[in-house]
């Protein structure tokens, strides 16, 4: 299909820059930062009990390593039940009913219609001194304000041309509600959270790499916004905080 070729031309464009231009065009990785975090405090609180809330079957953690780890999402599958020691099907927008003292998610709250009834939903089932860790894509970047005009019904049928390696982790209905740096730690202090600690990422222009010019208007974008910390337009953010000891 020449759609396809096109797009496979544009997308081996782009990994070529990325390649010759890492600091231009490189990621740096969430991911590596967030399992940074919650590590340390595995290590530093010796946790019985971690939640982690969107994982479904693609969990950050792995059980059978001195916590019971809980998985609790809107929908299961199969080894839900396996890869967790016990898994919860309900939205983390309302009480949950289990005790844990630390609480991790990755890309789950920009999906969350209600995130301030999700925030006092976390609060409540962390214990005391408990911590929580997230990374969040940010609202105001160019592929979130796309998703949001595009639509989950239209995004679906795109994403095998444009991101084909993402088809079955995402297309589901994106809110972004109070989904910024600023916005999202504002939400966590008001129900009661302390040492809110925010760490913003950029370059995030791959989402675009379907074609180049928009690859390269992004990034140039991106850079721009990293230099100034202009943290409003961000690709996504890690946001961790606790929950008082006393």
């Amino acid at each position: 299909m020449v759609l396809k070729r096109f797009i496979g031309w544009n997308r081996n464009a782009a990994a070529w820059l990325e390649r010759r231009f890492p600091k231009v065009f490189g990621a740096p990785s969430y991911k590596a930062e967030l399992e940074r975090r919650i590590a340390d405090d595995v290590t530093r609180l010796g946790p019985s009990a971690i939640l982690e809330v969107g994982g479904i079957d693609r969990p950050l953690l792995q059980r059978g390593h001195g916590f019971s780890y809980i998985g609790l999402d809107i929908e299961e599958r199969p080894h839900c039940y396996t890869i967790y020691d016990r898994f919860i099907v309900q939205s983390i927008e309302h009480p949950v009913n289990v005790e844990a003292d630390m609480l991790i998610s990755i890309t789950l709250m920009e999906h969350v219609p209600d995130n301030e009834a999700a925030a006092r939903s976390m609060f409540l089932v962390l214990r005391p001194g408990g911590v929580m860790h997230h990374y969040i894509p940010s609202k105001w970047h160019p592929y979130s304000i796309a998703l949001r005009l595009v639509g989950p019904v239209l995004q679906k049928w795109l994403i095998p041309y444009i991101r084909p390696a993402a088809v079955g982790v995402t297309g589901y209905p994106a809110f972004f509600d109070h989904c910024s740096p600023s916005d999202m730690a504002k939400v966590f202090r008001r129900e009661g959270f302390e040492k809110v600690d925010v760490m913003p990422f950029y370059r995030a222009s791959d989402y675009f790499a379907f074609f180049l010019p928009a690859y390269l208007g992004v990034a140039l974008f991106e850079n721009l916004c990293s230099v100034l910390n202009w943290r409003v337009f961000s690709s996504g953010f890690v946001i961790s905080a606790s929950k008082p000891a006393a």
